[in-house]
């Protein structure tokens, strides 16, 4: 018992650092995208090369930030926080770099994949640090904050990018990213506590594919994880169309794009910020609801407006704002239950949930490829993944806590 009481997690950092620390990491990923996006179309011309192929910058970069989560996650578990969190920024810094220097499309694309696997680190360690000291309300009230703090940096990221790209050039844009990389890398170093033990036999492959098998066979962790998926994963699905959308056939140029985009990020962190404010009253999962409705009008409104008007920049952002309003109040409830069955393997439980998340944003990003027309794409990918979203968190609230929730909380 004294041993046992000696090797659990203790609160080694307040709400407020975990908070700070999560959203900042967690938003790398979304700012190395939204400061992108602006430059895709000058990319066609300046490479001399198609659509399609830019578009692949992305598509590979959201491959790589999926498929590295479940490396990095099991990696942290076994290693600890900080010394992986510190290894996978030195790849994202090594991707930022070859994408400033990129002679050619192709090595721009790779360097993009190697940015995304990097990035990746972001996410996956963000949500274990919070499982790793707060459960239930208290998780779900940091996971907000983080949505908050998450929220900032993406809202200002594409109309920093415009600007950046106007003055500059679009290799600006890749310094931005480096700087962003090394300070991480110093938060890492001076400003984050370990919050696992070493144990490096969590990453044998019989154990790492037993903890998987488990976390994928558990119901309340996978509908959670669609839910996220169906929401959360469509701003990185519309990211590889809205570009084409906003600026090619509505006539934006690169510095309005970005500041359009602010109403996706601004109504997001309204739908935090309201969140942050009734979340005592009536707690996190009584709010998923709510976001769910907001989900399913902006669904139904791009499925049906993009089909029957010609897109105009109100027929395409306000659906778009009203979506990323509802998610706010999904994410703090269903990224808290997701991780709740998963004490001792946060790290592969946060990847896996990270892989659901982007996994359904490389996957809308391909089906946006093949479809072809951004607008069709548009409105037949969101409102699909809308109806994901919904439909899980239906079935997800019929099941029972896990027993590790029930035991906590009873």
């Amino acid at each position: 018992m004294n041993m046992q009481s000696t090797l659990a997690p203790a609160p080694v950092m307040s709400e407020r650092r975990v908070a700070l620390i999560g959203g900042l990491m967690a938003a790398i990923g979304p700012i190395s995208m939204a400061l992108f996006t602006p430059a895709m179309p000058q990319i066609v011309h300046a490479f001399g090369t198609t659509p399609a192929a830019v578009k692949m910058t992305l598509s590979l970069y959201f491959g790589g930030f999926a498929f590295a989560q479940l490396v990095c996650g099991p990696l942290s578990d076994a290693f600890g926080r900080r010394p992986v969190t510190i290894a996978f920024m030195a790849i994202y810094l090594a991707g930022s770099i070859f994408a400033l220097l990129s002679p050619t499309i192709e090595l721009l694309i790779a360097a993009r994949f190697l940015q995304g696997a990097g990035a990746a680190v972001g996410v996956a360690v963000s949500r274990a640090l919070v499982r790793d000291l707060f459960t239930h309300e208290r998780s779900a009230r940091i996971m907000n904050l983080i949505g908050i703090i998450l929220a900032i940096g993406p809202a200002v990221s594409p109309t920093l990018g415009g600007f950046t790209m106007q003055l500059f050039g679009w290799h600006a844009i890749f310094l931005l990213m480096v700087g962003m990389g090394g300070l991480i890398v110093l938060v890492a170093l001076f400003v984050m506590r370990e919050t696992v033990l070493r144990d490096p036999s969590r990453l044998q492959p019989r154990a790492l594919l037993r903890s998987y098998g488990t976390i994928l066979s558990t119901p309340y962790f996978t509908l959670a994880s669609l839910a996220i998926a169906g929401s959360a994963g469509a701003i990185y699905a519309q990211a590889s169309v809205l570009p084409f959308i906003l600026m090619e056939r509505v006539g934006l140029t690169p510095p309005q794009f970005g500041a359009a985009m602010l109403i996706q990020s601004l109504s997001y962190l309204g739908g935090a910020v309201a969140v942050r404010t009734v979340i005592g009253r009536f707690g996190a999962f009584r709010l998923v609801p709510a976001g769910l409705i907001c989900i399913g009008i902006a669904s139904l409104a791009l499925a049906l407006g993009l089909r029957v008007l010609e897109p105009s920049f109100l027929g395409v952002m306000l659906p778009v704002g009203v979506y990323a309003f509802g998610i706010a109040f999904v994410m703090p409830a269903m990224s808290t239950a997701a991780m709740a069955p998963f004490p001792k393997n946060a790290g592969a439980a946060s990847a896996m949930m990270g892989f659901f998340q982007m996994g359904a944003g490389l996957l809308g990003g391909a089906c946006a490829a093949l479809i072809g027309d951004p607008v069709t794409a548009m409105a037949t990918i969101i409102p699909t993944m809308g109806l994901i979203a919904i439909t899980s968190w239906v079935i997800w609230r019929r099941l029972p806590e896990p027993a590790i929730l029930v035991t906590r909380h009873s």
